[in-house]
């Protein structure tokens, strides 16, 4: 009599690796408009606080200086002594690409990009 062997080969169906791709693809649906939302969370909160940095640095520049409200102000070259610098030896900039601007005493900084959400923009 004749024996037949049941060999099967080891390995995984079209079926099984349709459904681990398809897995995968959820997970990346759900996973990647957050990892978005939490960076642009995260810059603007960057944002904020060299915009809060900026604004003590000026307050601590008119005081010094005998400025009072509405004196003009310089940004880069007033403010550079009572602000942390970075490498770079300038103001820290905006991590989203915007730019600061402070022209008075008594006025909060802004930065070009206080209409984004969530804004750039001290409260």
């Amino acid at each position: 009599m004749k024996q037949t062997k049941n060999i099967r080969k080891a390995g995984f169906t079209l079926v099984e690796i349709m459904i681990v791709v398809a897995i995968i693809g959820l997970l990346a649906a759900i996973a990647i408009p957050n990892f978005v939302k939490a960076r642009a969370t995260s810059q603007a909160n960057a944002c904020i606080n060299n915009l809060r940095q900026i604004d003590a640095a000026a307050n601590q520049f008119a005081l010094e200086k005998g400025k009072t409200t509405g004196a003009a102000i310089v940004l880069t070259t007033d403010l550079t002594p009572y602000i942390k610098l970075n490498t770079n030896q300038s103001i820290p900039p905006c991590p989203a690409g915007g730019t600061y601007a402070l022209t008075q005493v008594g006025t909060n900084p802004t930065c070009t990009l206080s209409t984004l959400t969530p804004p750039h923009a001290l409260q």
